[in-house]
């Protein structure tokens, strides 16, 4: 009996002590369980590495060890046609030439932040990344650059009236251009450039519910790595002096059915200039002066975008008809249009039409199509000319050129998902339509021999995502 007494009591205490020991072990279980949960529900980090093997039949305008493409670049012929007589030597073109590379720049990181609620307020961010930078054509190290970086807050059932209520969010940072923020469906880096805007930019954005199916958004934006062309080439400093953010107003109609149509417009307000030199003076006594001027260009680009989608068929367009543009990587800029007798300039924006059509059907195969068309009309109102004839002052987009005035782009696109894993194959054949001899100062247009130059693009693409 003593014996049984003993027994039990060192298993109550072996218990015990047991109990003691395991105690500090399963809290901190439980705490790494619950660090877990947390950064779950709240973080979500994600990326990709991207690899592209592109072949080129011809040089052309790309960024970013030729990556990022835009368009053919016109002949470069070694000699003219009577230059050609006279040598006995062939005439050619030096832009007709092929080009292989292959780069993984577009690894991608990034991380979303959200349910985070104090009171009525919902609490958000954003930031990605990647290392698409720091290459001069094909050499260079690729540096980390960033894309994203915004916060959001969001209020649910704010109420409009006795009968309904409205969902409003809040973005400030740097975000999607409102323009560029719906891209076709391409694999290409360019997602369909020059035929739609691409920009990412400094913006605070305000969107709002209005009932079960519309949506009204409004934004200020600034510039910063895509910026307005100007006296002083890309710069920052034009809206930076104009002392006016870029301004953007659209209404969105979404329905449950899979369609999605969007239309808005953007306001640019820049000052190419804030100062000139003029002459004072006579004979000996001339001399030149530096004074303030105050000057302004003021652009309207408005666009409509349609979406329907419906299992794993998708159908997407979009058409900009765009006042210079070319801030928004778009074919365009402006030009002086009148000089007045202080010395100020008056200007004349470029109208461009800018669209896309892009289709998809499938899922672990998928088949895209894509479409783009671009049109330059020319400048609103003639260009001013110097005693010389010459054009007094143009600016063009840097990523395309002023005697461009047709372009168009075809794209197949055959994709295969395997879990993460993907390969893409896509074939473009992109066409431009040149002028000769410069632009007319009536109209901003080159119309002399016009002429196509076409080049045709391969490119295979690896990609896990994570």
């Amino acid at each position: 009996m003593k014996l049984t007494r003993i027994i039990l009591f060192c298993c109550v205490l072996s218990q015990l002590v047991f109990s003691v020991s395991a105690a500090p072990r399963r809290d901190k279980n439980e705490r790494k369980e619950q660090v877990k949960a947390y950064l779950k529900a709240h973080y979500k980090p994600y990326g990709y590495v991207c690899n592209y093997f592109i072949f080129d039949s011809r040089e052309s305008v790309s960024g970013q060890g030729g990556m990022f493409y835009y368009l053919p670049r016109d002949n470069n012929w070694n000699q003219t046609a009577d230059e050609a007589r006279v040598s006995g030597i062939g005439r050619e073109d030096l832009n007709a030439k092929p080009s292989f590379r292959f780069l993984s720049l577009t690894t991608r990181g990034g991380l979303d932040v959200t349910g985070y609620k104090w009171g009525k307020t919902e609490f958000g961010a954003k930031i990605e990344a990647d290392f698409y930078a720091g290459l001069n054509g094909s050499t260079g190290a690729a540096l980390l650059r960033l894309r994203l970086a915004y916060i959001t807050l969001a209020w649910d059932s704010l109420r409009v009236n006795d009968k309904s209520t409205a969902r409003v969010s809040l973005l400030m940072g740097q975000a999607w251009h409102p323009l560029a923020a719906d891209l076709c469906d391409v694999i290409s880096l360019n997602t369909g450039m020059p035929f739609g805007p691409f920009s990412r930019t400094p913006q605070v954005k305000l969107d709002a519910t209005l009932g079960e199916w519309f949506t009204i958004t409004g934004a200020a934006m600034w510039q910063m790595q895509y910026t307005s062309a100007g006296p002083d080439g890309q710069s920052a400093n034009y809206i930076k002096y104009s002392c006016t953010p870029e301004g953007y107003l659209g209404l969105s109609f979404s329905h449950k059915s899979g369609v999605l149509l969007r239309a808005g417009v953007d306001v640019l307000s820049i000052a190419p200039r804030n100062e000139t030199t003029i002459k004072v003076g006579n004979g000996e006594a001339a001399a030149d002066v530096k004074v303030k001027v105050k000057e302004r260009i003021t652009t309207f680009s408005p666009f409509l975008y349609f979406q329907y989608k419906h299992g794993d068929f998708s159908l997407k367009a979009k058409a900009v008809f765009a006042e210079a543009g070319e801030h928004v990587n778009l074919n365009g800029g402006y030009g002086v249009s009148k000089v007045n007798g202080d010395g100020s300039w008056q200007y004349t924006p470029t109208r461009n039409l800018s669209s896309w059509l892009s289709i998809t059907y499938g899922k672990a195969v998928k088949g895209i199509l894509f479409a783009g068309y671009v049109r330059n009309f020319g400048t609103k109102e003639s260009l001013a000319v110097n005693e010389d004839g010459s054009i007094t002052g143009f600016w063009f987009s840097k990523n395309s050129f002023s005697n461009l005035n047709r372009l168009w782009r075809l794209s197949p696109t055959v994709v295969w998902n395997i879990g993460m894993f993907q390969l893409g194959l896509e074939y473009e054949i992109t066409s431009a339509q040149y002028g000769d001899g410069g632009i007319s100062p009536k109209n901003g247009l080159a119309e002399k021999n016009l002429h196509w130059i076409t080049n045709h693009r391969v490119q295979f693409m690896t990609k896990f995502s994570f």
